[in-house]
């Protein structure tokens, strides 16, 4: 048997490295033993998971699949041909084995994709320095596809192509290419990267797909598919560009403040997108400040707690909320109940209010009003003003809020409403602008102003920031 499948089949090799001075952790996060080879018989093939180096500071582990192309004709559960057809024996399935990969990454992988590790829990919710390899997959779309989809994400993308033939270069390159990712990250996100967009780049589900898919795509999309420039083209792939689950792809919006259940579809699709980019443009705001120490005030039900709280260069949290059932919800979003006491030291959660004078929230490197200012009525504004600026005092002080002009370009949105119902305003550029100036010449703070979102000639950007630094 192993023969024929030598003869028959191919493989496809995907390697994981991990540099750190425990870099054998990565056996912990993975689930599998560096000092074992173990194999795994799948409906689409033989996975072997196996370490071809292990140090203390540089940790590679690779799965490798194996398919053998006569097993693939007699498993009902693949897509093929017409019954009569030779699709099912002359084709290149055994060698272009993306989204067959995507399934042993799915099964051999599972609790490490799901970012449960009890042996090293702090280090599987903190972003790692990885480099992961796909040795030959099959892209189908102009020079660069491969980067559009990984980019954005974060990572560094080399595209190798692959000769038809290494012996006759004048042949020229095959549609296979060699591709390296290097970046900072989770590894669950990053198996769920890997895992959702591997059998996008070659536009091919070699198996049935079924409605399950769906869940699949939101489950491994959940936190980076729904802000992904690309999304539109992710979707259709991956579900085999099947228009009847297309639709029923719709990402949760709980963690979007206090959204109506019957608000338009596509006014939620726009603010879910526009989260995420808020998210990201706070924390590169942090990190250009150097806080350490943060604050976030008016937390809900904890996003960006959750996404500092992964990065470790955030050393001491505390999210701060009016509504004792928001901090409920951001206890549970953060799993605080689960972590040791040394991680619980990292977070805090408190019941204040924005409004109010709090010696607990003192001293801090940096505080974040992450759209807050826009749900206090306008005459107990200087009341926020002064708890923040002139007594809490951080050295650093993030803002943002809706910019209202932006309003008119989301067609189902009625004139003359606010973006929310439990909105009491919302500024235009220039009047964000004269408020964040008043407070940094009363406060002796300088103020930077930023945009978030796509920007509009004419109407400007759907969310204005300003960044506050302490003279």
């Amino acid at each position: 048997m192993r023969q024929r499948s030598q003869l028959l089949g191919g493989n496809l090799l995907v390697t994981i490295t991990y540099t750190a001075p425990d870099a054998r952790d990565l056996g912990y996060l993975l689930h599998k033993n560096p000092s074992k080879v173990q194999s795994f018989d799948l409906n689409v093939g033989v996975a072997t998971v196996f370490y071809p180096e292990v140090s203390g500071e540089r940790c590679t582990a690779a799965l490798l699949l194996e398919v053998d192309a006569i097993d693939l004709v007699r498993n009902k559960h693949l897509r093929l041909g017409t019954r009569d057809s030779l699709d099912h024996y002359v084709n290149d399935r055994p060698y272009v084995t993306s989204s067959l990969m995507s399934v042993a990454l799915g099964k051999v992988f599972s609790t490490a994709m799901s970012g449960r590790c009890k042996e090293r829990p702090q280090l599987a919710v903190s972003p790692l320095q990885l480099v992961i390899q796909l040795s030959s997959v099959s892209v189908v779309g102009p020079p660069g596809f491969a980067s559009s989809l990984f980019e954005p994400l974060g990572w560094e993308v080399s595209e190798i192509p692959v000769p038809l033939n290494p012996e006759f270069p004048d042949w020229g390159d095959s549609s296979y290419v060699r591709i390296t990712l290097t970046g900072t990250i989770r590894l669950s996100d990053a198996l769920r990267q890997v895992y959702l967009l591997l059998p996008v780049l070659d536009d091919a589900k070699h198996y049935w797909v079924s409605d399950d898919e769906v869940g699949k795509l939101m489950r491994a999309g959940a936190g980076w598919l729904e802000t992904h420039p690309r999304r539109e083209i992710i979707t259709q792939r991956y579900l085999a560009h099947q228009r009847s689950m297309t639709e029923k792809v719709a990402f949760p919006i709980h963690e979007e403040r206090g959204a109506e259940a019957d608000e338009d579809v596509q006014l939620v699709l726009a603010r879910k997108t526009l989260r995420g980019l808020r998210l990201e443009a706070v924390l590169k705001a942090l990190h250009d400040v150097g806080a350490r120490k943060v604050v976030d005030m008016g937390c809900g039900e904890g996003a960006l707690l959750h996404r500092l709280f992964s990065d470790p260069v955030f050393t001491e949290l505390v999210g701060t909320d009016v509504s004792p059932q928001m901090l409920n919800r951001a206890e549970e979003r953060l799993r605080l109940r689960e972590l040791s006491d040394r991680q619980r030291e990292r977070v805090r959660l408190l019941q204040s209010s924005v409004t109010y004078l709090d010696e607990r929230l003192r001293d801090f490197d940096a505080a974040v009003l992450m759209e807050v200012v826009e749900h206090i009525e306008p005459e107990r504004l200087a009341a926020l003003e002064h708890s923040v600026f002139g007594y809490a005092q951080p050295r650093s002080v993030v803002v943002t809020t809706p910019n209202v002009e932006f309003n008119s370009l989301y067609p189902l949105l009625p004139e003359g409403t606010f973006r929310h119902p439990d909105h009491r305003f919302e500024w235009t550029r220039a009047e964000f602008a004269q408020w964040a100036a008043s407070i940094a010449s009363t406060y002796g703070y300088s103020v930077e102003l930023r945009s978030i979102g796509e920007v509009d000639q004419l109407l400007g950007a759907p969310t204005q920031m300003a960044i506050f630094r302490r003279a």
